[in-house]
C-alpha cells in the first residue's frame, strides 16, 4: 500500500463550485468570500468572522487589531509550529515562550500565570491536534491579573485584561463545554491549509466573540482595512457604476482570500459534519487498538470538550529519539507515511537565534522525544486502517 500523511479531500462539489468562480468572472475577494464569512461565523456560533489568505495572517491580524507591539509581550507555548509564535515577532512585541505540563501537551497554566508581567497584552493558546485547551483555567488566570494590565488601544480597555488569542489551526469543528472553538476566545485563528480537515488550499479565518464597547462591524471593517492595503473600497465595492475613487487609510497589509480559495471552502463547508464524523470513527479505532498495547495517545473526546480530530499523536514511551527514526522508517517502507508533531520552537535554528534553549522546556523535550503522528483523513478506506494498526503495532513491538 501506498498511505500518505494527510492528502486533501476534494470531490466533484469542490471542483463545481471553483469553477463556478473562475466562469463567473470574479475570482478575488467577492462575493464567494463574503458567503463562506457568512457561514463560518454562523458554524462558530459568532456575529463575525473575516476571511484570509492563512491562518498565520488571521493570528497577526488579532495582535494588529490589539494594537499589541513594541513593549508589549505576548505568552505562547514551546510546544507548537512557528506560526503560534512568529506572528509576536511581526508585530514587534516580546515573544514570552512557557513550557507544556508533563503529563500532556497543554501549556503549563502555574507557567503562564507566573510569566505574566505589566507588559502582558494576550496569550496565545494552542488547540493543538484539534484538542481544546482548558478555557476556564486560562480565563481564571486573565483575570486574577487584571490589576497588572495596562490596556494601549479602545479594544484592550473594552476587554480590561490580557486578550485570549487561540491559535486554532487545528480545531475548525470542536467545541468545548457545548460552544464551538471560535466563540469561546477573545479571537481564534483558523486555518484552511492543504493539510487541515477543511481546507481551501490555503486561507485562514478569524473570529472573534462580542466584546462590550465594541461593534463587531468597527472590528470586522478594520480587518477589512488591515488585509488589503488600507484601501478604504474593496474591488467589489469599487466595479459599481462611477465608484472607482478610493483612499489609503494606512500603509496596510495584503492578506486577502480569493473566491476561487472561498469557493473550495463552501463545498468543504456542506461535507464537514460527514468528514468529522468518520474522523472520529478513524480515532475510536485506533485508540482501541493502540491503548491495548500501551500505546499512549490524545484524548479527542470526553464529557468536557469534543475535538476536530484533527491529528493523530501518539507517544511510545520509553522509546528513544533514535528509536522513534526507526519507527518512522520502518513504517515507511511499508507505505505508510508518519509524522512528528512538533519539534519544540526552542529546538529550531530561528528560536536559538532569539535566546531561547530547550533545556528551559523539558516537559516539552520530553513530548516530543518519542512522539509518532499517524496518517489521520478522511479519505483513509477501513482496509488501509486496518493495514496501519497492523503495521504499527507489529513494528512498535520490534523495536522496543
Amino acid at each position: 500500500m501506498n498511505i500518505p500523511f494527510s492528502p486533501p479531500d476534494m470531490s466533484e462539489l469542490e471542483i463545481k463550485e471553483a469553477a463556478a468562480a473562475i466562469s463567473s468572472g470574479w475570482i478575488t475577494t467577492g462575493p464567494k468570500t463574503k458567503e463562506f464569512e457568512r457561514q463560518i461565523a454562523d458554524f462558530c456560533g459568532v456575529n463575525k468572522a473575516v476571511c484570509l489568505n492563512s491562518q498565520t495572517a488571521c493570528a497577526e491580524m488579532a495582535l494588529r487589531l490589539l494594537g499589541v507591539g513594541p513593549g508589549d509581550e505576548v505568552i505562547v507555548p514551546a510546544y507548537t509550529y512557528t506560526a503560534s509564535a512568529s506572528v509576536v515577532c511581526h508585530v514587534g512585541a516580546k515573544l514570552i515562550l512557557v513550557d507544556v505540563q508533563k503529563d500532556n501537551l497543554e501549556m503549563d497554566y502555574d507557567a503562564v500565570e507566573n510569566a505574566i508581567t505589566e507588559n502582558t497584552k494576550a496569550i496565545i493558546p494552542v488547540d493543538l491536534g484539534g484538542v481544546p485547551c482548558d478555557y476556564n483555567r486560562i480565563f481564571e488566570i486573565v483575570e486574577s491579573k487584571k490589576s497588572l494590565f495596562n490596556p494601549s488601544n479602545d479594544i484592550q480597555k473594552a476587554l480590561g485584561r490580557i486578550a485570549i488569542c487561540t491559535d486554532g489551526a487545528h480545531a475548525f469543528g470542536a467545541s468545548w463545554n457545548g460552544k464551538k472553538v471560535g466563540s469561546i476566545a477573545d479571537f481564534t485563528s483558523f486555518s484552511f491549509h492543504a493539510v487541515k480537515n477543511l481546507t481551501t488550499a490555503e486561507g485562514g479565518a478569524l473570529t472573534w466573540k462580542g466584546i462590550d464597547g465594541i461593534e463587531d462591524e468597527e472590528l470586522y471593517r478594520m480587518a477589512q482595512l488591515y488585509s488589503l492595503h488600507g484601501q478604504s473600497k474593496d474591488a467589489l465595492a469599487k466595479t459599481q457604476l462611477g465608484a472607482w475613487e478610493y483612499d489609503i487609510v494606512g500603509p496596510y497589509y495584503k492578506c486577502n482570500m480569493t473566491d476561487i480559495m472561498a469557493g473550495i471552502g463552501l463545498a468543504q463547508l456542506k461535507r464537514y459534519p460527514g468528514m468529522l464524523e468518520r474522523r472520529e470513527e478513524i480515532i475510536k479505532k485506533y485508540d482501541s487498538a493502540f491503548r491495548a498495547v500501551g500505546i499512549e495517545t490524545l484524548e479527542h473526546y470526553c464529557d468536557t470538550y469534543h475535538s476536530s480530530g484533527h491529528l493523530y499523536i501518539t507517544r511510545i514511551p520509553g522509546i528513544t529519539p533514535e528509536q522513534r527514526q526507526d519507527i518512522i522508517v520502518k513504517m515507511a517502507e511499508a507505505g505508510i507515511a508518519c509524522n512528528v508533531h512538533y519539534k519544540p520552537l526552542p529546538m529550531m535554528t530561528g528560536y536559538k537565534k532569539l535566546g531561547f534553549d530547550i533545556k528551559d522546556y523539558p516537559n516539552s523535550y520530553e513530548r516530543f522525544a518519542n512522539e509518532i503522528s499517524l496518517p489521520l483523513h478522511t479519505r483513509l478506506t477501513d482496509e488501509e486502517i486496518d493495514y496501519i494498526i497492523e503495521n504499527y503495532v507489529k513494528i512498535v513491538e520490534q523495536i522496543r
